[in-house]
């Protein structure tokens, strides 16, 4: 049964935190594969200066290119609305019944998962693998992991190592005419001048 790891955001834009994050994910999960997956509309937070779908599913698609285990799904851009990971989880076990689902997490997310929309469903559908984001983020995992599994779920923490790069910095770099060095690949920054994207400083200040 091939494992597939489900790694969903934003990704506005995608960035080398992330990419660095999925690849470590799988070679610690043994991982077949890894579903890069942007959202249409993100249903926990609201996004400043958000790309086009269009714009962000091309970015990761840059961003997977050279590692056969990366691929890029539209399926959630391709629903439109808010995306809710237990439809998108329900969705792949129709279209892909003989794999096993990794929902891959940073830390902020994971501890907040049990109240997200049909938690139940989620934690039958994919094992819950978290890393941290900050020093002492494997004591808090450890934790809410021990609660999440009195709620039925499967979790598996990853102590991967944590680069400080957000979204909103590479929109923020953009904005003030800075090089994306470290933060998006080549590829990505060629993108993102080309398209002329995050040109405005967040808050919509010219």
């Amino acid at each position: 049964m091939a494992k597939i790891g489900l790694y969903g955001g934003t990704f506005n834009p995608i960035h080398e935190a992330h990419i660095h994050l999925v690849k470590d994910f799988a070679d610690q999960l043994g991982l077949d594969k890894i579903l890069l997956m942007p959202t249409f509309q993100p249903p926990h937070k609201q996004a400043h200066q958000l790309a086009s779908p269009e714009d962000r599913l091309a970015m990761c698609r840059l961003a997977a290119a050279g590692d056969e285990r990366l691929q890029v799904s539209d399926l959630e851009i391709r629903r439109a609305g808010k995306s809710y990971t237990a439809q998108t989880l329900e969705e792949l076990h129709r279209l892909y019944p003989d794999c096993q689902w990794h929902l891959l997490m940073g830390e902020d997310m994971f501890l907040t998962v049990d109240h997200w929309r049909w938690p139940e469903k989620i934690y039958r559908l994919a094992t819950l693998c978290a890393a941290p984001r900050s020093l002492d983020g494997m004591v808090r995992l450890e934790k809410y992991a021990q609660f999440l599994r009195t709620r039925g779920a499967e979790t598996v923490l990853c102590n991967i190592r944590y680069l400080p790069v957000s979204s909103t910095m590479v929109r923020e770099a953009v904005a003030a005419g800075t090089p994306l060095n470290g933060l998006v690949s080549p590829e990505i920054a060629r993108y993102i001048k080309e398209k002329g994207l995050y040109r405005q400083k967040e808050g919509g200040q010219a």
